[in-house]
């Protein structure tokens, strides 16, 4: 926990919720042990998206549905949402959630690993959204930049790992190592971009807002 759990608890308590469906998606998640995105996210993102009212939305990471569908319901304009999945159980499960969700129209989910499916992308996005395996925001980052739109908003989830970000790597697990370096990596490249402004919040489990210079 980053912040006070005290403090996000009352936080969380001023949320005035998301629709019946959204609801029901994150409830099935939560028993299936599925992560979804927090709560203190959920309306930091929906006020980002009333703010840019982005018409094009890629998505970096789609696990169930529930971000995706959350920001086609969000989102002032109806936004036409690419979100990409590698793990092949969650993606009849997240094609579903968008039927049930009547977003099947609105959302298109590329299936493959991230890597390879954002060289097939070549129109601009005015929203990207990243929350997929945190030790490849680095590697995705070239081509995330390049889909990025003059004016377009980048917000990249779960960047400060539970407060560990600021450890020293011999004090992280091993296992967690190459993860820890690589979202160091990723935070200093954000942060140093000289084509972006980019902020690093505490806010659920750490996020990263950046947009393009003028």
């Amino acid at each position: 926990m980053i912040v006070d759990e005290r403090l996000v608890t009352y936080i969380n308590s001023l949320d005035t919720g998301n629709t019946e469906i959204l609801d029901l998606i994150e409830k099935e998640a939560i028993d299936s042990y599925v992560p979804i995105i927090r709560k203190e996210m959920q309306t930091f993102l929906k006020m980002l998206l009333a703010l840019k009212k982005p018409a094009r939305i890629l998505e970096v990471g789609t696990a169930v549905g529930f971000s995706a569908i959350l920001m086609a319901e969000y989102d002032p304009v109806k936004a036409q949402i690419i979100t990409i999945e590698n793990y092949e159980k969650r993606i009849p499960i997240a094609r579903e959630n968008f039927q049930r969700a009547g977003k099947a129209e609105q959302i298109t989910l590329l299936p493959g690993d991230a890597a390879e499916v954002l060289k097939t992308l070549d129109e601009p996005f005015d929203f990207i959204f990243m929350d997929a395996a945190k030790g490849q925001y680095i590697n995705f980052m070239p081509d995330i930049l390049r889909l990025l739109a003059k004016d377009g908003v980048l917000v990249s989830d779960n960047v400060l790992q539970d407060g560990d970000i600021i450890e020293s790597r011999f004090v992280v697990t091993r296992r967690n190592r190459t993860i820890h370096k690589r979202m160091r990596e990723y935070l200093y490249e954000l942060t140093h971009h000289e084509e972006l402004v980019t902020a690093v919040l505490p806010v659920g489990d750490g996020i990263t807002v950046s947009t393009r210079r003028n």
